[in-house]
């Protein structure tokens, strides 16, 4: 959802999904491909949490907090990195523990409600608990994230893995544009409270396909004790085992290296992008939300076909693809700002930055899987979900004292998510998009 000489594409092998030698084929696709109704039912959550990702965190919410509340930038960025480092700290505690339960639709439907409860009660007229209340909301959306991924194993086939996460990106923003197209409607009807609480019904609707209709196959529990607290303290035993084992698997350490920069500035560009097409472009609150419009199209476009490149290329070479144009659309963005160009040039750019997020995740996911070893698959995600925060931790932060304390403006916040999407592209070039082998400790890591 996120080359090498000889490379083969991920989706033309057999990968090592779950547990056990039994266990290696995705349940939902068992026989000729995956059910359609399972794989739809499976997009469409992308299509619940990008709602609450594009109306909450980065344009309905970011703009309640700095234009009405009038708060600065760094106070929403605060709030958002401190949900991002308790996601840091509990992430592959999360993916682990789900892997001693055998389970991850459970977590998922949990984190789901909780995120949807909270948000319901963002409109709060108070700044700090209004804020609270948000770095809740953030950290169960993001949780979830870590059981939604690992999910992929189950809906999808070798053959077809890219375009089913392209499925999912597809549709899940096609929910960015049905949550801005909601905002359009509704939001000088009901206000921003109103709208908060329409977001947080429409991300429970989508979500219950998934909740009902995608099958789990039902691994087998880690061989600790049944209780809940011997289950979190052999998760807890799991995670720092892995996390020191974690450069034997070959490319898994280099390829979470890179996605600790490239993510980082990715979700930050999710953050900032509503503040910064208004504050900083010129744009009025409707013509902002016609421009994500115009992005969001993009990248429901850009999902699809970046899925079908990441079938034919390998998800690797794709994701190389995605992070140059990534680095192009942000200079130009920079450039726009600093020479002044007008308001309408910002159009192109725009649109490649929703092509260029739509890429990211469908190239990104799949990529995780081929380097995952089979009986770790839910904490590698847990591990995936944790790296990629991690910067992100700082990423908004850092945004604010750009911005806020240092006065440097935006343009330069923006110039900096560059650099960042730069270190993670040439970190990422060795890595070969092939399943992880364990290497002995004398071999070094090749990847």
């Amino acid at each position: 959802m996120r080359p090498a000489a000889g490379l083969e594409s991920m989706v033309r092998r057999r990968p090592v999904l779950s547990d056990g030698e039994n266990a290696r084929q995705p349940l939902a696709a068992e026989q000729s491909g995956a059910s359609r109704l399972v794989v739809i039912s499976w997009a469409l959550y992308d299509l619940a949490n990008t709602i609450f990702s594009m109306n909450i965190v980065s344009l309905y919410y970011s703009l309640y907090v700095v234009n009405v509340m009038r708060a600065p930038d760094s106070a929403y960025g605060y709030a958002n990195s401190l949900s991002m480092g308790l996601m840091f700290l509990t992430a592959p505690f999360l993916g682990a523990l789900s892997d001693q339960y055998g389970k991850r639709k459970p977590f998922l439907v949990l984190s789901t409600l909780v995120c949807v409860l909270f948000t319901f009660f963002l409109g709060l007229k108070a700044l700090l608990p209004s804020l609270a209340l948000f770095v809740g909301a953030n950290y169960a959306f993001e949780a979830g994230l870590v059981f939604y991924d690992s999910l992929l194993a189950e809906v999808s086939t070798p053959a077809n893995r890219g375009r089913v996460g392209g499925i999912g990106i597809g549709l899940g923003y096609l929910g960015s544009f049905i949550g801005v197209g909601a905002g359009l409607l509704l939001l000088h009807r009901i206000g921003y409270s109103g709208l908060f609480r329409v977001s947080a019904g429409l991300f429970l609707l989508f979500a219950l396909p998934c909740f009902l209709f995608v099958p789990e196959r039902r691994r087998a529990a880690g061989p600790f004790a049944s209780s809940f607290c011997g289950k979190a303290r052999a998760a807890v035993r799991q995670v720092v085992r892995t996390i020191r084992e974690v450069k034997r698997f070959s490319g898994v350490g280099r390829f979470l290296l890179s996605r600790l920069f490239y993510a980082d500035a990715v979700n930050t560009v999710i953050v900032f992008m509503g503040i910064y097409i208004t504050n900083e472009v010129g744009y009025s609150e409707r013509q902002a939300q016609v421009l994500l419009l115009g992005a969001i199209s993009a990248a429901v476009l850009g999902g699809f076909l970046w899925g079908v490149v990441v079938d034919h290329t390998g998800p690797k070479r794709a994701l190389d693809m995605v992070l140059i144009l990534w680095v192009v659309t942000l200079l130009g963005i920079v450039a726009g700002a600093v020479l002044r160009w007008p308001k309408g040039l910002f159009w192109p750019f725009a649109c490649l930055a929703g092509v260029a997020l739509g890429g990211t995740w469908a190239s990104d996911r799949p990529l995780m899987l081929a380097l995952s070893p089979p009986e770790k698959v839910g904490e590698f995600y847990g591990l995936y979900s944790m790296v990629g925060r991690f910067a992100n931790i700082t990423g908004p932060a850092l945004w604010g004292v750009i911005v806020n304390e240092l006065g440097l403006g935006r343009p330069a916040a923006v110039f900096s998510l560059c650099v960042l999407v730069a270190t993670g592209f040439f970190l990422l070039r060795p890595v070969h998009d092939r399943p992880s082998t364990l290497l002995g400790p004398s071999n070094g890591n090749r990847g």
